[in-house]
């Protein structure tokens, strides 16, 4: 155990009384803190960061204790060293004293959150984004009852899935009587807080506040040792108070001060120490059995493993200021001081202590693996067994850390080679905390533990599966390549699957040589029916276009043999959304989320696909479902080129409905979390949204800018797949801001490149733009040519905008007749997908055409956000505010609040209004999400 376990409590506050003593030098901290709890002004979540000793916990108290006296309700939880191991335990912790209201939750969030608990039967596999749903509506309707303030002291010891499932409620609590407060080490990481919250970092106190806390002890020092303390002490209110005690017991009345520094900070534990010093036994083993569990369940476990005389072990150890009574039962007055005890024991000591609360701890399997574990010394084949299955229970509430740090664990204690087989299973549950450094760790161990090739390629395939995701993509690239060419004369499959994460570079880079590479790696790797599967799939990411005549006729037998897994399903859905294949991806993405949900902690490798495949076919309200559940698992993971994907789609959506501003801001995010040179998928994704929103604004000359940076100086598309889509805006925007002659250089230059290639959809974009492009009397072919393949009814934004374009067409040919069935069309898709920018185009294209057009229904849902729209639509389905909430991972007093915002602008009183309205507005029928 890390000596300093625990972190630091600020015993410049003083213990626990009836009358607070004062906290110095610390008024515009703790004025921050009593503005985070006010429920005037409660802000969703607020980190505290310190050294050791800087005084965290004292100020947390305080902030309670305000927060308490204002009516506001506090859910409490400490982290604990030797439960971070423990998938869920701080939640668990923290909810403990609301089972009412856990119990409260709909039938789905419940099972997940006591599957989380282990409370019920385990599921096959956690659905975290549902916990986090849970919790965040658990949080929201304690916090409709009264202001909430929910504490986490100590943080750096909290098991990370309790912090990401509380993260993901933090992100989504704005504007609700609820506040998160939490306390941390200095440059200890916190999953998914990060950048989403506001920090508040204490810092040493100034001199003059150090001598006001030295001057408020009993016997305040003075003279040489007051500078000593001072001087030594640096400003750390623990380090003063403690070192004063120090120096006042030890001092030599009229003698010289002791010579050498006094203790200081790393010492501080042999403080405490020495209060063990004349402690009774009982007292001694007592504390040694609290240190060792220090768990939320000690007022259990610790008297189960004492004798009779428990009662009288704790007033000695209250008596030596090492600990402290509370409601929660007896708990140490510093962490140091639990760290000093433990470390005091005896190795022999500490086993025994271990030993007896595995024994207490019958019933609560997990925490008696871990004990026995501790107790342990040399191989234990039973212990390492029982921590492997603590690992699976872990796994399977979703607390993948857990299970690595388990399964880590039941190595150390395992014979060598079936250690090297659990440090792989390790690996992989460690790959899905997006933690590669740890990853990398224990793949150095299998190393270190065996030669076989079979183990040691399964182990270099899970560090290059998180690489992908992780790394700079120009680094990562040549490592995977060069690690599957290594492996394929004899762990062809390992080849395989490291080749296919290369492909997923390439994807993300775009960069010829890439393709190039893997290539020559794929032909190296012997061919095996048994393989075809990876190959095609390799094929498919690397160069669609190029393989698409050889690769579209293998689709439907690769469907067939997809539906029973969620993995293979996922992957046919990307495979086919890269080859224009847009129905069959919607169809698979559809089935793989209805039969397993949108599970996995970390974003698929092309998380991006199924949002832009529900874009293409128009299912818009879908794709920014996708998108919030990507940026939600990205953000928590520290994924930014994750959540930079989900932004840009986000973006192009926000810009075809209407929102220009905050599409301009959605697609900004997204490149300033990317390289645009690592990342060329999405800083092109990004561009095509800012043209998209200046063309929603008529501003041509910014929107031709934007999509002419897709394509390089030369006019070659700077990404291979995503540039080429924007062929047909870009030629609308040179038309309008005279560059025709340079735009349609361009895109001949992408006919000529794609040519047989092509997919309809982009043959049908090409045309298109030539139409647009083209001298008016020669324009007409080019726009019947893209309109008259059936199947481009699949992607109807686009058909819709070539409709328009060619009724403008006519119109100005004074063909209006003609022109008025293509409107009409045209205008009614408009409406069915809430493009509004669109809609009023084509509402005034068929004014001038002679048609009569009504205003009212879609200038009602023009005045909703983008957001308030997809609840608008949800809630028609007949959804509750909880099941909105769950598809869009809000909170459900956030969706009542857009709801109620919406109803008067919509002219509606109640949901059940809402079906007539949004099937003659946003087409709920047509367009389920």
């Amino acid at each position: 155990m890390d000596a300093r376990a625990g972190g630091p409590r600020a015993i410049a506050a003083g213990p626990e009384s009836d009358e607070e003593e004062p906290i110095v030098g610390r008024d515009a901290e703790l004025a921050r803190l009593f503005r985070a709890v006010d429920p005037a002004s409660a802000e969703p979540a607020l980190i505290l960061l310190g050294d050791m000793g800087m005084g965290k916990s004292a100020l947390l108290d305080r902030a309670v204790r305000r927060a308490g006296a204002s009516g506001a309700r506090v859910l409490r939880a400490e982290g604990s060293e030797t439960e971070s191991s423990l998938a869920f335990s701080a939640l668990h912790q923290l909810l403990r004293p609301v089972p009412d209201e856990v119990d409260g939750l709909p039938e789905r969030q419940r099972a997940a959150l006591r599957g989380a608990f282990g409370a019920g039967p385990a599921p096959v596999e956690a659905d975290l984004m549902l916990i986090g749903v849970a919790v965040l509506g658990l949080l929201s309707a304690l916090g409709d009852r009264g202001p909430l303030v929910v504490v986490l002291d100590d943080a750096q010891w909290c098991d990370r899935a309790s912090l990401e499932a509380l993260s993901f409620a933090a992100r989504r609590l704005v504007d609700e009587p609820v506040t998160m407060l939490v306390a941390a080490r200095v440059g200890d990481h916190l999953p998914g807080f990060g950048r989403h919250a506001a920090t508040l970092t204490l810092g040493p106190l100034d001199d003059a506040a150090a001598g006001r806390l030295l001057d408020l002890r009993p016997q305040p020092p003075t003279g040489r040792t007051r500078r000593r303390i001072l001087a030594q002490a640096d400003g750390n209110p623990l380090a003063l108070t403690e070192l004063a005690k120090t120096a006042t017991a030890h001092a030599t009345p009229g003698g010289p001060p002791s010579a050498g520094p006094l203790p200081v900070a790393d010492h501080l534990e042999r403080i405490f120490a020495d209060r063990l010093n004349g402690l009774p036994a009982p007292a001694a083993r007592a504390l040694l059995l609290l240190a060792a569990t220090d768990a939320a369940d000690a007022a259990v476990a610790v008297p189960a493993a004492l004798p009779d005389a428990e009662d009288d072990a704790w007033p000695p150890a209250e008596r030596a200021g090492l600990l402290r009574r509370t409601g929660r039962g007896p708990r140490f007055s510093h962490p140091l001081a639990r760290s000093a005890v433990y470390h005091a024991a005896s190795a022999d000591a500490r086993r025994a202590a271990h030993f007896a609360l595995a024994e207490a701890l019958r019933d609560e399997p997990d925490r008696r693996a871990w004990h026995l574990a501790a107790a342990a010394t040399s191989p234990d084949a039973a212990v390492s067994a029982e921590l492997a299955r603590t690992a699976d229970r872990a796994r399977r509430r979703g607390g993948h850390e857990a299970a690595a740090r388990a399964l880590q664990r039941a190595a150390d204690l395992a014979p060598r080679e079936d250690g090297a087989r659990l440090l792989v299973e390790a690996a992989a549950q460690a790959v899905l905390t997006g933690d590669l450094a740890w990853v990398e760790e224990i793949v150095s161990a299998v190393r270190a533990r065996t030669d076989d090739a079979s183990l040691l390629a399964d182990a270099a395939a899970q560090a290059g599966r998180l690489a992908v995701l992780t790394v700079r993509h120009t680094v990562v690239f040549p490592r995977l390549a060069d690690a599957a060419e290594e492996l394929a004369p004899t762990q062809p499959a390992t080849a395989l699957d490291l080749l296919a994460g290369a492909a997923v570079v390439r994807f993300y880079c775009g960069e010829d040589a890439q393709r190039q590479r893997v290539d020559t790696v794929l032909r190296s790797i012997p061919e095996d029916a048994s393989r075809s599967w990876a190959r095609t799939w390799i094929r498919a990411v690397t160069d669609p276009f190029a393989t698409r005549a050889e690769l579209l006729p293998l689709l439907p037998r690769m469907a067939a043999e997809a539906r029973r897994s969620p993995d293979r399903l996922t992957a046919f859905a990307i495979m086919a959304w890269l080859l224009d294949e847009t129905p069959r991806a919607v169809r698979a993405f559809d089935r793989a989320f209805d039969h397993w949900g949108m599970r996995g902690p970390l974003p698929e490798g092309l998380g991006g696909a199924a949002a832009w495949s529900y874009v293409e076919q128009g299912k818009w309200g879908r794709a920014r479902e996708a998108c919030a559940r990507s940026s939600a698992l990205g953000t928590t993971a520290g994924l930014d080129h994750a959540v930079a994907c989900a932004a840009a789609v986000d973006a192009t959506v926000l810009a075809y409905q209407g929102d220009p501003a905050a599409a301009r801001a959605r697609a900004e995010e997204a490149l300033a979390l990317i390289d645009p040179l690592e990342s060329r998928s999405v800083a092109v994704y990004a561009r095509r949204a800012l043209g998209a929103a200046a063309l929603a604004e008529g501003a041509h000359e910014v929107a031709y800018d934007q999509l002419r940076s897709v394509f390089g100086a030369d006019g070659a598309p700077v990404h291979y797949h995503a540039s080429c889509p924007a062929l047909a805006d870009l030629a609308a925007a040179a038309v309008r801001s005279g560059r025709r002659e340079e735009a349609a250089a361009i895109v001949e230059r992408a006919a000529r490149t794609l040519d047989a290639g092509a997919s309809p959809r982009l043959r049908a974009l090409i045309s298109r733009a030539r139409g647009l492009l083209a001298d008016p009397e020669d324009a007409e072919p080019h726009f019947r040519a893209a309109l008259a393949d059936p199947v481009l009814e699949h992607w109807p934004f686009e058909r819709a905008q070539t409709l328009l374009d060619l009724a403008e067409w006519l119109r100005r040919r004074r063909r209006i007749a003609e022109a008025r069935a293509p409107l009409t069309e045209a205008l009614e898709t408009f409406r069915r997908l809430g493009a509004h920018p669109w809609i009023e185009r084509a509402r005034a294209e068929s004014r001038a055409a002679g048609l009569d057009v009504t205003d009212t229904a879609p200038d009602a849902v023009a005045e909703l956000s983008p957001q308030q729209q997809q609840i608008i639509r949800l809630a028609a389905r007949g959804l509750t505010n909880r099941e909105i909430g769950e598809k869009l991972y809000l909170s459900p007093r956030t969706v009542g609040s857009h709801l109620y915002r919406s109803f008067p602008k919509l002219g509606v009183t109640a949901r059940s209004q809402l079906r007539d309205l949004v099937e003659d507005t946003l087409a709920v029928a047509d367009h389920r999400g």
